[in-house]
């Protein structure tokens, strides 16, 4: 069974500045970027376990899989999964 997947406020911040951000170049393909991301997220709902230990973290409960250079960091929770950044490859995570 599928969890449900959400955004964090954080993640609906960084799919705005994502967007905003392509969008200086070309806004229809910032639109269909933000719209890969959001695909690739929801699809964590189905296989929540898929993604890889977030390696800075050292949670288990926090993972992530990559669209391109961009890393989708998660945290499982019991009844749903929450996106917490959109954030690019090279960058590390810190924790809070």
């Amino acid at each position: 069974m599928a969890l449900p997947v959400e955004l964090s406020p954080h993640a609906a911040i960084d799919l705005e500045e994502i967007a905003e951000y392509i969008a200086e170049d070309d806004a229809v393909a910032a639109e269909r970027w933000v719209e890969r991301l959001i695909a690739r997220a929801a699809r964590v709902g189905l296989y929540p376990r898929s993604g890889r230990e977030v390696p800075e973290l050292g949670d288990a409960t926090v993972r992530e899989v990559f669209l391109g250079n961009y890393r989708i960091v998660y945290k499982l929770e019991s009844a749903r999964v929450l996106v917490l950044k959109f954030v690019e490859g090279h960058q590390r995570l810190k924790r809070r």
